[in-house]
């Protein structure tokens, strides 16, 4: 699969950043436009919800794809699985907060926001649970690095990469300068 030059778990990366960023601010204009009792806020929330759970889908959609064109072992799989079951869990919380906003148009009861907003609390939690868990695939695992650009890159930071600057020497931009730098 290439959509635009992605393959799947490029096209995952690409996708899961701008929803999980929506969907979080969607529950702190939530909380203010309760604490505001602003109308804008209101709105605000809703139309960041909408957004983030079609981008969110978007992205556990890619996700679940790629899954299955990854190079990964034992240790990768089972955090990939964790990953995926949250982000799911957290999806179909914002998902089920959407839905019955919408099924009540905006009549909602004091004790049916006050669930919704706990419900979303929970939504927040899982946004952040995911993440971590695929960031911890990422920068820990290099999940999606496929095994041969991963050897590659190992043989690579082997061989060293140095920075050496004299006294008085410009270092607003090393690599310019010196082809020889440390990291």
């Amino acid at each position: 699969m290439n959509i635009l030059g992605y393959d799947w778990p490029r096209l995952h990366a690409a996708l899961n950043d701008l929803p999980a960023a929506l969907l979080f601010v969607t529950v702190l204009f939530d909380l203010a436009a309760w604490i505001t009792k602003r109308e804008s806020l209101r709105a605000t929330a809703l139309w960041t919800l909408w957004a983030g759970v079609v981008g969110g889908w978007a992205a556990v959609v890619a996700g679940l794809q790629a899954e299955d064109v990854i190079d990964h072992g034992p240790a990768i799989h089972e955090i990939m699985e964790v990953h995926e079951r949250q982000a799911i869990v957290t999806m179909c919380i914002f998902t089920a907060v959407l839905a019955y906003k919408l099924l009540r148009r905006g009549r909602l009861k004091p004790a049916e926001e006050g669930a919704l907003r706990v419900l979303s609390l929970f939504g927040f939690a899982g946004i952040i649970y995911t993440g971590s868990m695929g960031g911890k695939l990422a920068f820990e695992h290099a999940a999606g690095v496929p095994t041969t650009t991963l050897q590659a890159e190992i043989l690579d930071r082997a061989k060293g990469h140095h920075h050496h600057h004299g006294a008085g020497a410009d270092t607003t931009d090393d690599h310019d300068h010196d082809e020889d730098h440390d990291h």
